[in-house]
């Protein structure tokens, strides 16, 4: 399975992105993290294979929303209100099964190459 992300860029604080990741094959659950300069690679939100379960990380919490269309094979991320401290490289991943909603980076199988996004203040 092939992933690829697209839609990051400059913003400013307050303002919305929507990325998108388009996968080259069905998959399971789907997933969106970031990682920030010298910082591990966190969590963001997942994505049930039927959409109807959804988890988000509390920093981002009210703030974005994932979402996937399974006929385009393709999974969202709408980032609203945004902070500085979102400013990272946002990854998108894919698993081959397991849990509905995964949040550690292990349970996923498959990964996009990243799109940058940042927050300027």
């Amino acid at each position: 399975v092939q992933l690829q992300a697209f839609g990051g860029g400059l913003v400013q604080a307050g303002g919305s992105l929507r990325l998108s990741c388009a996968a080259s094959e069905r998959t399971f659950s789907m997933g969106w993290f970031r990682q920030a300069p010298g910082k591990e690679r966190e969590f963001v939100a997942a994505i049930s294979l039927s959409g109807r379960l959804t988890t988000y990380a509390d920093s981002v919490k009210g703030r974005f929303t994932i979402s996937r269309d399974n006929a385009k094979k393709t999974v969202y991320l709408q980032m609203d209100s945004l902070k500085p401290e979102d400013t990272a490289v946002y990854h998108c991943a894919a698993t081959s099964g397991g849990s509905p909603v995964p949040t550690a980076v292990a349970a996923y199988t498959y990964w996009g190459q990243g799109t940058q996004v940042t927050v300027s203040s």
